[in-house]
């Protein structure tokens, strides 16, 4: 399909909105650009903290871990934000106005991801991390209810 039938498909499927709906979409258009220009931005200071900490800098050790967490914990945090980008996309090209919770839900366990990795563990931290593992069981349970109920419901 050509860029010209595409937009007159959006163009149709506008009309169809109601006022709300109108509204939601503008409201999530807006979100979306905003979170590109943040992407863009995670990735230029990702891209330059790669450069100057790993390539060109003589002092990095290659065995320490703080610089690959952080490193690591960077990378992370661009995927939480284009799996964000994407669950508001999606919105936008479906008439319904409801966010899937399956995509909160995996973006939540994107972060809880992101916290294990770049979290330095030392013996005080016991409590927190038994915090991230129920947190993280947790929303794998949910993950596997949503999506075993929406199985059912298509069956």
């Amino acid at each position: 399909m050509g860029l010209r039938q595409e937009l007159d498909a959006g163009r149709q499927r506008w009309r169809r909105l109601t006022v709300y709906l109108k509204f939601e979409h503008a409201v999530v258009l807006v979100l979306t650009i905003l979170l590109s220009v943040i992407i863009v931005a995670a990735i230029w200071k990702l891209a330059i903290k790669i450069l100057y900490s790993l390539v060109l800098s003589d002092t990095f050790d290659l065995t320490d871990l703080a610089a690959f967490q952080s490193v690591f914990g960077m990378v992370f945090t661009v995927i939480i934000a284009l799996e964000f980008k994407r669950t508001l996309v999606l919105v936008t090209e479906r008439t319904e106005s409801v966010v899937q919770v399956r995509a909160v839900i995996l973006i939540a366990l994107l972060a809880i991801v992101r916290k294990l990795i770049i979290l330095d563990i030392a013996p005080g931290d016991a409590p927190q991390l038994l915090a991230l593992a129920v947190a993280t069981l947790s929303l794998g349970g949910v993950y596997w209810l949503v999506q075993d109920q929406n199985k059912r419901e298509r069956e």
